[in-house]
């Protein structure tokens, strides 16, 4: 589907943004690959590792800024939105600014995808939409909810949009892995709470569940990718083993454990293999066979969160996984 296309990232000098590119580029060999955000340093540096290479094009913008989206998408078939204000303590100080780019934005996207033809957007969410307690997650639930009503706002349109969710990603920078890891010869770790549990994603796996949205979707559906949880006290441990865990608590706005499928979206929400799926509640579209496809409904009052998960990862496991990635934990 992406092979010979025109694709474009929004945000895409961010961590996702920085796995998405060469992993498609070397996958689809698309015909070109737009990187769209608001960062010129941030493009400066990307652009030196695709130096030479015809099909990257970087684009300054701001999903905040309509007229400019509409330039940008001019002739693209394929967007990926993975702009938005993220940082929750930054969102609970600057609300203002957090729902101009994550909900706003999302609606400027809409707009000028539906009017620019464009035929498919994979919309990035977080588990922090799910149950969400904190502006940041309110702000994602909204766009989330935008994204899938935005198939019915196509009308006759062709446009399609869909969004994935997924949780804490491995290494990503900011999070708790490299900040274990650079602060680890101290001989002690803050853990917030000793009972924390966090899903563990790497940025390949979510690359891999975009693409996979793109070539399932019908509309509307919220994919979210079956991935296993890990406790905060054997990340710790698996980073430093012989470190002092001192408990500081939980900060504001944030959860023991994650949540990516709450039980109100049961009634909507069907499992495969690898994935759940959480179809659109409106225009009956949940009982959809296009939509369904092979998925089998989960039970009344289903939850999946980081605390009751099937799946776990082990601190041997975890330990691999740094000894294999350590080059580039933390770097985007």
């Amino acid at each position: 589907m992406l092979k010979d296309a025109t694709i474009l990232i929004t945000g895409g000098t961010g961590s996702f943004g920085n796995t998405f590119v060469p992993m498609t580029l070397a996958r689809y060999n698309p015909r070109k690959l737009i990187i769209y955000s608001r960062d010129e340093m941030k493009q400066w540096e990307m652009a030196k590792r695709y130096e030479g290479d015809p099909r990257v094009r970087f684009f300054i913008g701001d999903v905040r800024d309509r007229e400019r989206l509409y330039r940008a998408l001019d002739g693209v078939d394929y967007v990926v939105h993975a702009a938005a204000t993220k940082i929750v303590p930054t969102a609970e100080y600057n609300p203002f600014e957090c729902v101009k780019t994550n909900v706003n934005g999302a609606m400027n996207l809409i707009d000028a995808c539906i009017d620019k033809k464009v035929k498919r957007v994979v919309a990035l969410s977080t588990d922090k939409a799910s149950s969400p307690i904190n502006l940041y997650g309110a702000t994602k639930l909204a766009s989330d909810k935008l994204f899938v009503a935005g198939n019915s706002y196509a009308g006759g349109h062709g446009t399609r949009f869909a969004v994935v969710r997924y949780g804490n990603v491995m290494g990503s920078r900011g999070s708790v892995i490299p900040f274990f890891m650079s602060i680890k010869d101290s001989g002690v770790l803050p853990v917030t709470d000793c009972r924390m549990t966090r899903f563990m994603i790497t940025l390949e796996q979510g690359v891999e569940l975009v693409w996979q949205a793109f070539d399932d979707m019908e509309g509307g559906e919220i994919y979210v990718k079956k991935i296993p949880s890990m406790k905060l006290v054997d990340i710790a441990k698996a980073i430093a083993p012989e470190a002092e865990l001192k408990s500081v608590g939980i900060r504001p706005g944030e959860k023991l454990h994650e949540q990516m499928i709450g039980a109100e979206d049961a009634h909507y929400t069907y499992e495969y293999s690898r994935h759940f799926k959480i179809l659109p509640a409106i225009h009956n579209w949940s009982s959809s066979m296009e939509r369904i496809k092979d998925g089998v409904k989960v039970p009344e009052g289903f939850v999946y969160s980081s605390d009751n998960n099937n799946e776990w990862m082990d601190v041997g496991a975890l330990r691999e996984w740094i000894g294999t990635n350590s080059a580039k934990i933390g770097a985007i």
